[in-house]
């Protein structure tokens, strides 16, 4: 047995206002998985995103290698978590790992040189797309949402209208 993942969520920008009140809202963590192995290791930047948890959900900053070893781990098997990562190959890296994330959601993904867009704040470049056809052939479902009252859109559907 495992925690519970409630919602698994890309997003370049992590743990940010949409995310504390419209996500965290809508689906009830009691915990915040903030798994990156960038922001692990810059200390101001772990520091403001643990501060920008809403009151009263604890929010933990992750390798994903400790987010691997973590979602084995029976003494979290309590936790309902929201799990966050900048881009899809650390999302990637966890279902490779065997962490069960059946859907994922979708955010912002900036634009950057390199990258193409394929929708309002969702820009990829080759190695995106490949993490997100690797996800999508584990099972993972890929779902386009910025806030909750969004409709939901296919990611797969957007690479292939761009031709990606």
């Amino acid at each position: 047995m495992s925690f519970k993942i409630k919602l698994a969520r890309i997003d370049n920008r992590l743990l940010h206002g949409q995310v504390a009140t419209g996500w965290v809202n809508m689906v009830k963590p009691n915990r915040i998985f903030i798994v990156s192995d960038t922001v692990v290791n810059d200390k101001l930047r772990k520091t403001l995103l643990v501060q920008a948890a809403p009151a009263g959900i604890k929010a933990n900053v992750l390798s994903v290698d400790r987010m691997i070893k973590a979602y084995s781990d029976e003494r979290l098997d309590s936790l309902e978590i929201l799990l966050l990562t900048e881009g899809p190959r650390d999302m990637e890296r966890l279902v490779e790992a065997g962490v069960s994330i059946p859907e994922i959601n979708v955010g912002n993904m900036t634009f950057e040189e390199g990258k193409t867009i394929i929708a309002s704040n969702l820009s990829v470049n080759d190695d995106d797309v490949a993490a997100f056809k690797d996800l999508n052939e584990h099972g993972s479902k890929l779902s386009r949402q910025q806030v909750p009252g969004d409709s939901a859109v296919d990611v797969m559907g957007l690479l292939k209208k761009a031709d990606l």
